[in-house]
């Protein structure tokens, strides 16, 4: 058995600075996670108009919502500098789109991945267009009821595309009370399928638990600093975390064994010392 697979998800934590961005995926790739990820939008469709003015405190000033959010956005320019890097290292890269359009933009790179976030998963369109890709395709199942679960497995299905339910909890941060990582082997019992988990809490050991609970991929935000600018700073970890996750969950499987009762040569060895009042 192997560890799982881990995904450092940078998400929008370069806050658009494409030197931060490249930071991040240093870090990934020294402290030997397997996959970076980024996210792409089409903000005019994913940003409900009436929050485009909305004035928002920034680095930036104080500025429009929308104004804000494009100021974290990635385009070609930026993605095709990612690209080229991660090839130079040695790392994969894969993004979640969150619309038809950005999914469409990210297929002019040779990606081994598609990730469906939690907020997009009701979006059948999207997951069509996803599905027909047939890329393995990271689905994460926060904030879904069983029946939206039940709709993506479906058309995933119908579409020959290999896919892996990352369980989720779409709280940032999320409490530790609330994380009900019990749902990894319940979501692998409902759907006989590879099962991950995505985390937004404070610390690693969640990814460690879920680990010892059946998953597979591993998917956590990251961050330079955990008190930078950023909706999503508070819910990631930094290096020293994520070097906690690449150590320690390498030791999981070979901890848990096959479960197969069987006494070593040592063991019996031993067991002859102690157990003094057997004639042996």
């Amino acid at each position: 058995m192997n560890r799982p697979f881990l995904i450092a998800e940078c998400g929008i934590n370069h806050n658009g600075n494409l030197e931060i961005a490249k930071q991040l995926i240093d870090v990934a790739k020294q402290l030997g996670w397997n996959a970076v990820k980024f996210q792409k939008r089409t903000l005019s469709e994913v940003i409900p108009r009436k929050m485009w003015h909305i004035k928002k405190e920034t680095p930036w000033g104080l500025i429009d919502y929308i104004d804000y959010k494009q100021k974290l956005e990635f385009g070609k320019e930026e993605f095709d500098e990612i690209d080229m890097y991660c090839d130079k290292i040695g790392i994969d890269w894969f993004a979640s789109a969150w619309d038809v359009a950005s999914q469409r933009f990210l297929r002019q790179y040779d990606l081994k991945y598609n990730k469906i976030a939690s907020p997009m998963i009701t979006n059948h369109e999207l997951l069509e267009q996803v599905a027909e890709e047939k890329k393995l395709t990271f689905i994460s199942t926060g904030m879904s009821h069983w029946v939206d679960i039940d709709n993506a497995n479906l058309i995933f299905k119908s579409h020959n595309c290999p896919f892996v339910l990352m369980h989720c909890v779409g709280l940032y941060p999320c409490p530790l009370d609330k994380l009900n990582l019990n749902m990894i082997p319940t979501l692998k019992e409902r759907y006989n399928c590879e099962v991950g988990y995505s985390g937004h809490s404070e610390g690693a050991m969640d990814a460690l638990m879920a680990s010892v609970l059946g998953a597979k991929y591993i998917e956590k935000h990251i961050t330079l600093n955990r008190a930078m600018f950023g909706s999503d700073q508070s819910a990631s970890i930094e290096p020293g975390g994520m070097e906690f996750i690449a150590k320690h969950c390498k030791h999981v499987p070979v901890m848990l064994g096959n479960g197969k009762r069987k006494i070593t040569n040592k063991e019996r060895q031993i067991a002859k010392k102690l157990r003094y009042w057997k004639n042996d």
